[in-house]
């Protein structure tokens, strides 16, 4: 099932030591299938592609990872057994198509350092090839994202849905991304606290040793879409043995700086950003309203901010493009020639 979770926090801190302090997340899926020409107007969503246009997915996966990316997110956000299910497939097709989203990450990944190899878009180390470090994050998107009536940005799921009924929902996908060949499971676009806890404790309960990370939703800056308070949902996550990292996504820029102080307030794991172009969703059309959006200089001003006030792990989430992508990695890698220069400096003197 991958490393241990007792090992869990040595895995994430040595990826982000091989990444150089801090790694780049992927950006917006969506939105780079619908420019390859998909039509996602469908209840799975991006997922539709893993039915329909398997060599679309794979192509997104290698835009962001020649982007600068360390982590591709997998096809899967959207993709449930009960969604499956719904358009026909029986049970063992929607779980093959679960197992297939990591199948074509790993091989974009492999396809990605074989073209390094050939083009020495790499380097050596004690005589070694070392090409830049890529995990393949297995997505899990909420309960709400299954829905697809747009409760996943409110968190509203109505009283009759329990903690039991959540986990019961999720176990089976979990078990199959577990085992899926995934470097890590990405728990995605959490917008309340129970649906957290019902991920940690169907963790603890499968006993997954795959590590995850949480990433959670916000609307307003100080909690997340349901509600409730930022601190308390990452204090769930800080409590997860599995949980080896924990932020938040699809959440616009301007919300993220004062999430990241109230998540650092509640546990030392990484946090990771990755929110999206600061446009909003409007469930009733299921579109985005650009009106509000951010160009990609703009966003991207923010990382720094973002740096400096603990996150390490950075990307883009809705409407963010592989463009959004490089101009992260070129700020960041900025701040840190920056940063060197003065720290060299300084010891000089």
């Amino acid at each position: 099932m991958g490393p241990a979770a007792e090992d869990a926090p040595p895995f994430m801190l040595d990826f982000l030591k091989r990444c150089g302090g801090h790694a780049l997340i992927d950006g917006g899926f969506a939105t780079e299938l619908e420019r390859h020409g998909a039509n996602l107007n469908d209840p799975l969503w991006s997922a539709k592609c893993l039915i329909t246009s398997p060599q679309l997915v794979r192509r997104v996966h290698l835009d962001y990872l020649e982007a600068g990316a360390n982590i591709i997110l997998t096809a899967s956000y959207q993709a449930t057994i009960q969604g499956f299910e719904a358009k026909g497939l029986s049970r063992e097709e929607a779980e093959n198509l679960l197992k297939r989203s990591v199948e074509i990450a790993c091989e974009a990944r492999e396809i990605y350092e074989d073209k390094c190899t050939k083009d020495s878009l790499n380097f050596t180390e004690n005589g070694r090839i070392v090409t830049r470090p890529v995990l393949v994050a297995a997505s899990v998107g909420s309960y709400g994202a299954y829905l697809a009536d747009g409760s996943e940005y409110s968190g509203d799921y109505g009283d009759a849905i329990t903690i039991e009924t959540l986990k019961e929902f999720h176990r089976r996908r979990v078990q199959i991304l577990a085992n899926s060949g995934a470097d890590i499971i990405a728990f995605e676009t959490i917008p309340n606290k129970l649906e957290a806890k019902a991920y940690a404790e169907l963790l603890e309960e499968e006993n997954i040793t795959t590590p995850a990370w949480f990433s959670f939703n916000s609307k307003d800056g100080h909690n997340v879409v349901s509600g409730d308070p930022m601190v308390d949902c990452a204090s769930v996550a800080d409590s997860c043995k599995q949980v080896v990292a924990v932020g938040i996504n699809c959440t616009p820029p301007r919300y993220i700086h004062g999430l990241i102080t109230s998540i650092k307030k509640v546990t030392e794991k990484p946090v990771l950003v990755y929110p999206n172009s600061g446009e909003t969703y409007d469930a009733d059309c299921k579109e985005w309203v650009p009106s509000t959006g951010v160009v990609d200089e703009d966003f991207v001003s923010y990382v720094g901010k973002w740096r400096e006030a603990g996150a390490l792990l950075f990307g883009g989430c809705c409407r963010t493009t592989p463009n959004t992508i490089r101009a992260i990695s070129r700020a960041l890698s900025n701040k840190s020639c920056a940063c060197s220069t003065l720290s060299s400096n300084v010891n000089n003197k």
